[in-house]
């Protein structure tokens, strides 16, 4: 007599995937702002690195947060891309609301860090004499010249508009989990 092989033992329940697979994620507001986070997460990444990061204190923790985001934002989106998000069995509307969680904090406090850097500039009081400065109001004094407080301001910029792309994406995620 042939012995019986429990169901439950070789079939796995399928995910739970709110999203569509492959090419079609790009056709929806989630999709669109997956790949928005990651060109605009790229943007402050170079923008920071290229500001000559005036406050190594406050400006790494802003590079850390946009390669890492970057990184998986990127890691997030061809998981999807490719298909293989279906092959994992897992609550994926849950992970997605989870996952813009913890990027939206992240975020939020490269967004205020890095404008508290920006923030911090000092000018001179007057240009003949440089080294005299206005007295600065905060415990941070960053010299930046006009050409790196540019920079410093629009990544600033770069940065809230990531962040309100994570809030956007992780209050989509948290409907769909919720369904």
């Amino acid at each position: 007599m042939a012995e019986q092989t429990n169901p439950a033992a070789t079939a796995f329940p399928a995910p739970k995937i709110s999203l569509p697979l492959g090419l079609d994620l790009l056709r929806t507001i989630s999709g669109a702002l997956i790949c928005l986070e990651i060109v605009f997460g790229g943007l402050v990444w170079v923008l920071v690195a290229s500001s000559n990061v005036p406050v190594p204190l406050l400006q790494g923790w802003v590079m850390f947060v946009s390669v890492t985001m970057f990184c998986c934002s990127t890691a997030y989106l061809l998981l999807f891309l490719l298909g293989l998000a279906e092959r994992i069995d897992t609550d994926w509307n849950f992970l997605d609301m989870f996952y813009h969680f913890i990027a939206l904090l992240f975020y939020f406090g490269a967004f205020v860090l890095e404008a508290a850097t920006t923030a911090a500039r000092t000018v001179p009081l007057n240009t003949t004499a440089p080294n005299c400065l206005i007295r600065p109001t905060s415990n941070i004094i960053t010299f930046m010249d006009k050409r790196q407080y540019n920079i410093n301001v629009v990544a600033t910029i770069f940065a809230f508009v990531v962040t309100m792309c994570y809030a956007c994406s992780m209050f989509m995620g948290f409907r769909r989990w919720r369904k």
